[in-house]
């Protein structure tokens, strides 16, 4: 038994007929493709037709792709950043390493240069450190009495007098810089031969040549070396260079300050001179026996 829609409800072509229609045209369309390509104008007018909106469509899948692409972009970039600036870094290091080992090596070539031409015993030391005392500038070294270092043992490195060893201890000693005032050594100027004694300046880092007449010649850029006369500095150890002479009319004597040659302030490998002072002659006697000439034998 059949079951349909009302006879009130049955309008136009039946279900069976519509389904036949279509299948039959289906079919000769794909011939008539098939055949003739009579439908490429066709496709190509609704592919036009449907591109925008097949583009709207597409585009929140686009912007999360791009979206995508720029976040491991950016996060890519940040750690190559990364990797370049340390490997700048390491760079940096090693290149401030290696140009420090250089200087130190030619400090140390110069300084063993310096020990072979000055002649006497010599001893390279390490600066340990530096005392925090406003008032004094002073280095302690590595070298004490057991090594043999004695107060009075003049210290330089490779561009000159750097000072002299003051007190010692065992183990160490402490030396005591160019620059303080208690401080003077016999000089000559290079270029006349000029003798004077450079003190300790009033200035901080600085020596002054006392005593000089206001007439003196000397001039700005004088190189200033120890002339050897106390016996303990050897002669020809750059000491410093005039920065400058001033002469007042009213006073007799030029005041000339000196600029150090030695690195008196920054210092990794000294030398110090194991020299000591030679002994003063012996006044001159009146006959063998050894009399003073101001004294009278009292012996008949």
């Amino acid at each position: 038994m059949e079951y349909g829609p009302p006879p009130l409800f049955n309008q136009g072509v039946s279900a069976r007929a519509r389904l036949a229609f279509f299948s039959f045209l289906a079919v000769l369309l794909i011939v008539i493709d098939a055949r003739v390509n009579a439908l490429d104008t066709i496709r190509v007018g609704v592919g036009v037709m449907l591109y925008p909106i097949q583009r709207a469509l597409l585009w929140p899948r686009d912007a999360l792709v791009q979206a995508g692409r720029y976040v491991t972009t950016v996060q890519n970039l940040t750690r190559d950043n990364e990797r370049l600036r340390e490997s700048a870094a390491e760079h940096a290091a090693r290149l401030l390493q290696d140009d420090q080992l250089r200087l130190e090596n030619a400090r140390l070539r110069q300084l063993q240069g310096l020990r072979e031409r000055i002649g006497v015993k010599t001893q390279m030391v390490q600066v340990l450190y530096e005392p925090r005392d406003r008032f004094t500038h002073k280095l302690v070294i590595d070298h004490g009495s057991s090594d043999g270092v004695r107060a009075g043992n003049p210290v330089i490195d490779e561009q000159g007098v750097v000072g002299q060893i003051t007190r010692v201890f065992p183990m160490v000693s402490e030396v005591t810089v160019v620059t303080e005032r208690e401080q003077s050594i016999p000089v000559e100027v290079v270029r006349n031969g000029l003798r004077c004694i450079a003190f300790g300046g009033a200035e901080p880092g600085t020596l002054e040549l006392r005593f000089l007449a206001a007439n003196a010649d000397l001039s700005s850029g004088d190189a200033v070396v120890t002339s050897g006369l106390d016996g303990l500095y050897p002669p020809g150890l750059p000491v410093g260079t005039i920065a400058r002479v001033e002469r007042d009319v009213k006073d007799q004597f030029a005041r000339v300050i000196v600029n150090p040659t030695g690195g008196v302030d920054a210092n990794g490998v000294l030398v110090v001179l194991q020299v000591t002072a030679a002994p003063l002659p012996a006044p001159p006697h009146e006959d063998g026996r050894g009399e003073h000439p101001g004294r009278r034998s009292t012996r008949r």
